[in-house]
């Protein structure tokens, strides 16, 4: 179980990281160099100008300016003063000191303060942050004057006129596998947050009728965390140059297809799209012209029932719609219509232009967020719609018009049933496992990991996939072993079989793709491979259609490529029945025939 209380700043900002090096914190101390390490990785991708310090208690040792200015703070370390990220910050985090005694996080905690203060002073204020990473297991010291509350409130206050933030991680419940698992995520969820300025997408009206609007802002709260951009560099200018910027410039040049020779200046330039079979030129002006320009704005068009709108129907990233900040009247207005339509179980459907100039206009969702927190206003989260041409209506054969022989029985229904459960990843009473906010996307971490090696090591290989992120992408080895008999049950009850056919005509098909078809037999097969690639490479009603029309074997006789119908008489190659297929219309006797007949005109 993890407590955490996290708050998050802009650009340039200056962390302190308050770590627990105790023994008893030494079982927990590999996740937290991994993911302290991985915090600085990603500063120096995205943040390279935020500085970082480290502060350890539990320590054998004592090294601070506060033992040596004032007395006390035994066991406490500053094992790096605050400066500005780099790459030997990640290897002094990935191999942190195992402390012999116990540690006063209060004590820490007062220490970090004080290298704050020293280094910034009154400025940089909203950008000063503590993170302390504890078990809480080892009892705070008794100040020398006052209670504990009172040093703690005295701690708070200060922090408020320094204008410092701070967030505690407290590690609780670290036996067993499983639990071990859940902590190696939310921490690794914790530190792998972006930190991000919110940056409006919409500042305007959220116009309900023409006499009738209300002051909004629109904010992203989910968007896709990509790979960075990766970019091109040069190694021709000096190593003394240290004016070489290694820029690579890339300039593209058109020439006339008549002359070779001949570059095509930007004004006689023009874009083709293709129409059909033709290429329709359309000048950039044309193109302007028949652009569609709507007014920026969100209005509403109305409102239906939740149920109406179902979840596959989002399409890209989630915002937040909120109230103008101190704008009380807009506060109450988006309060009342959004609880109004919690209560209705409604939502509104909006048409949104979110800057002038924009070329597409975007038809979305308002869901009702209502606050259970009083400090905390209601809003809007909105999910974008699909118009008509993005909907994908993909036609497949109803189940229920299989034979009753390929239907489920109670039992198979039953194991089914059991598997499901069994996967159940929010069992009640043990929380919900691989949550969002705590679960970091593999990839990027491996891709930083990787990055972090190649700057010490260039020839460095790719590692392979950290177990903890592994857990993340496999299935749950633990939760297979305890229900092996489950698995075993729905094994028994759908045993599959390889279809005979099919794998005969996918044997044919490796034969003819690597060369080993007697060529000797009709020299014109090489010549003309278009009939038999074709039909491998249509979908199996298209094959059956093609051959029971005789299109293949008229083909054939046209092209006097007998020796192609010969071979597939050898292979036993046929229509494809209603046995092997329920949507074909061929019998198996019409099937049978079929080679007779084929066999016959090749005669």
């Amino acid at each position: 179980m993890i407590i955490s209380l996290l708050s998050y700043s802009g650009k340039q900002e200056a962390l302190l990281l308050l770590l627990d090096v105790g023994p008893s914190m030494h079982s927990v101390l590999p996740e937290t160099e991994k993911v302290c390490s991985m915090l600085v990785q990603k500063k120096l991708m995205y943040n390279k100008y935020d500085e970082v310090g480290i502060v350890l208690f539990g320590t054998k040792e004592t090294d601070n300016d506060l033992t040596k200015e004032v007395g006390g703070y035994q066991h406490v370390v500053v094992l790096r003063n605050i400066k500005v990220v780099d790459g030997d910050l990640v290897e002094v985090l990935q191999e942190l000191p195992r402390g012999t005694n116990d540690g006063d996080f209060l004590d820490a905690i007062i220490i970090g303060m004080d290298l704050l203060i020293k280094k910034y002073g009154e400025t940089n204020k909203g950008k000063k942050r503590l993170c302390l990473i504890t078990n809480a297991l080892c009892p705070v010291k008794d100040p020398y004057e006052g209670t504990k509350e009172d040093q703690v409130t005295t701690i708070a206050k200060q922090m408020t006129v320094h204008g410092m933030k701070m967030e505690s991680i407290v590690v609780r419940c670290l036996t067993g596998d499983s639990k071990n698992r859940t902590v190696q995520f939310h921490f690794m969820g914790l530190f792998e947050t972006r930190n991000i300025s919110p940056v409006t997408i919409f500042k305007g009206d959220l116009e309900i009728s023409s006499k009738l609007r209300i002051k909004v802002r629109v904010y992203k709260k989910t968007s896709e965390e990509k790979l960075p951009t990766l970019k091109k560099y040069s190694d021709k200018a000096p190593p003394s140059d240290i004016t070489a910027t290694h820029e690579v410039k890339v300039d593209y040049e058109y020439k006339s297809i008549e002359d070779h020779g001949k570059v095509v200046p930007p004004d006689q330039r023009i874009k083709g799209y293709r129409y059909g079979p033709q290429i329709v030129p359309i000048s950039s002006a044309e193109w302007d012209a028949v652009k569609f320009k709507p007014e920026k704005g969100v209005k509403l068009l109305g409102f239906t029932d939740s149920s109406n709108i179902l979840r596959h129907y989002y399409m890209k990233d989630v915002n937040i719609f909120l109230a103008e900040p101190g704008n009380t009247r807009a506060i109450a207005a988006v309060s009342s219509l959004a609880r109004a339509m919690k209560e209705m179980n409604k939502v509104a459907i909006v048409r949104c232009v979110w800057r002038q100039g924009q070329s597409n206009v975007v038809v979305g969702v308002l869901t009702p967020n209502v606050s259970e927190k009083d400090n905390i206003p209601d809003s809007f989260y909105f999910n974008v719609l699909p118009f008509a041409e993005d909907v994908r209506e993909f036609q497949f054969p109803s189940f229920s018009n299989f034979p009753a022989s390929w239907q489920p029985n109670e039992q198979q229904q039953e194991a089914a049933d059991n598997l499901v459960k069994m996967l159940d990843l929010t069992l009640p009473g043990k929380g919900e496992a691989l949550q969002p906010d705590f679960t970091p996307n593999p990839v990027l971490q491996r891709f930083y990991h990787h990055l972090e090696l190649k700057s010490k090591h260039p020839d460095s290989a790719v590692p392979p996939l950290d177990e903890t992120l592994k857990k993340i992408t496999e299935p749950d080895v633990e939760l297979l072993g305890k229900n092996k008999s489950v698995i075993d049950s729905f094994r028994r009850c759908f045993e599959l079989k390889e279809n005979p056919k099919i794998k005969k005509s996918r044997r044919l098909l490796r034969e003819k793709m690597s060369g080993s078809i007697d060529r000797e037999s009709n020299a014109d097969i090489s010549a003309q491979p278009l009939p038999f690639e074709r039909v491998a490479s249509l979908n199996r009603n298209q094959s059956c259609s093609m051959i029971s029309s005789s299109h293949l074997c008229k083909f054939c006789q046209e092209k006097n490529l007998n020796g192609f119908c010969q071979y597939l008489v050898s292979k036993d190659l046929t229509l494809i029945s209603k046995i092997e297929a329920i949507d074909s219309e061929v019998t198996d006797d019409e099937a049978r025939s079929f080679l007779v007949k084929s066999e016959t005109k090749v005669e």
